[in-house]
């Protein structure tokens, strides 16, 4: 019999997939290593869900998302029209690199960000060029520019970035946007909830940028798997033509009712997300006092190193202790530990576990 992958096309073969973070079960696991939001969804997004379940599923859901793209409208400002939705961020991203970056010159992104963009260029045959962050980790935006200048097959950045946290303002958004006006400029914008400035703004007077978000994070839907685009019309209508070419109905009944519901309810959003942004502000000050580096953060997660402790070592220690945290082994960001906000007990039982670690008690 012949092994299953020689019947694979040669890209197939090829490609390295994105590795998502671990979703072990774990009795009484303290999850800190996917960013999900340690809060529960807004109570009327679950009626909503539940009332969309009863309603029956016998029939296809709205293929157009309409209900959402008019919640995700009224929220920021535009049309209905300027707006695409998909199932989770990342077949929104998806869908993006198809529709937009299979181009003569490279894409241009950072080499310390989501690891997925690399997957998706390297999944669609799109070259790509990696610019280097600086020492600080943080996006070196003048070079970036200048690069783009140069001439490229578009831009993509996150703000804030991941897996750093360090976010981005309007004017260095702003100054890629100019730097390559014939090609499109995306910002993932999947933390931006968390103390970001949103790009959002810009996208009257830049028909180059797309905008790209997710109720994953902020609004605590990352089991419905709801993400959208925001753009002037003909980027939506490009990635509108590229779905339709590949899922017709790419939203459930259930995602897009409990995604309306979630958008509708500010103050649950408001109530969730300040209690996630005090406790990064508070636990990054307890890192520090166990001799952490900390990142300036403006996400749910804070990006740490101990410059004692090597951060494998630390993860698996932690893990030994049912507490799990993100380590990337790629050489730049080795020594780092992403760490996301939990609750105040998880983030206490956290912090708990590191003073054992690192100040084990001596016979």
């Amino acid at each position: 019999m012949q092994d299953v992958p020689t019947f694979w096309s040669p890209r197939i073969a090829a490609l390295q997939p994105y590795l998502p973070g671990e979703q072990p079960r774990i009795p009484r696991l303290i999850k800190l290593n996917t960013n999900e939001n340690p809060y529960p969804p807004s109570p009327r997004a679950i009626d909503a869900v539940q009332r969309a379940a009863e309603e029956g599923l016998e029939r296809y859901p709205d293929p157009e998302s309409l209900a959402l793209r008019e919640a995700v409208a009224a929220r920021h400002g535009l049309s209905s029209a300027q707006v695409f939705a998909g199932n989770g961020s990342d077949e929104v991203l998806a869908h993006a690199f198809f529709a937009f970056f299979q181009q003569a010159e490279p894409l241009l992104f950072v080499d310390v960000t989501y690891s997925f963009y690399k997957v998706y260029a390297q999944l669609y045959g799109i070259a790509c060029e990696l610019q280097p962050v600086d020492a600080a980790l943080r996006v070196d935006f003048d070079a970036l520019a200048r690069r783009a200048a140069q001439g490229c097959g578009g831009i993509v950045v996150a703000n804030p970035n991941a897996p750093t946290g360090i976010g981005a303002s309007l004017v260095q958004i702003e100054q890629l946007l100019l730097a390559c006006p014939q090609r499109v400029v995306l910002v993932d914008e999947a933390y931006v909830d968390f103390g970001g400035q949103s790009a959002i703004p810009l996208i009257a007077r830049h028909p180059n940028l797309l905008v790209v978000q997710t109720l994953s994070k902020s609004r605590s839907l990352a089991g419905l798997r709801v993400g959208f685009a925001c753009g002037q019309v003909p980027l939506i209508d490009g990635l509108v033509r590229v779905k339709n070419s590949f899922n017709s109905y790419p939203l459930d009944r259930l995602a897009s009712a409990g995604a309306v519901a979630a958008l509708e309810d500010e103050a649950w959003f408001e109530k969730t997300r300040d209690a996630v942004v005090h406790t990064r502000e508070g636990l990054a000050l307890q890192l520090e006092d166990l001799g952490f580096e900390v990142l300036p953060s403006q996400a749910n997660f804070v990006f740490v190193r101990h410059p004692a402790h090597d951060a494998a070592v630390l993860a698996a220690a932690l893990r030994e202790r049912a507490v799990l945290v993100r380590h990337f082994r790629h050489p730049r960001i080795a020594q780092y530990l992403r760490i996301s906000i939990g609750t105040r007990d998880q983030c206490a039982a956290l912090v708990d576990a590191l003073q054992q670690i690192l100040q084990p008690a001596t016979p």
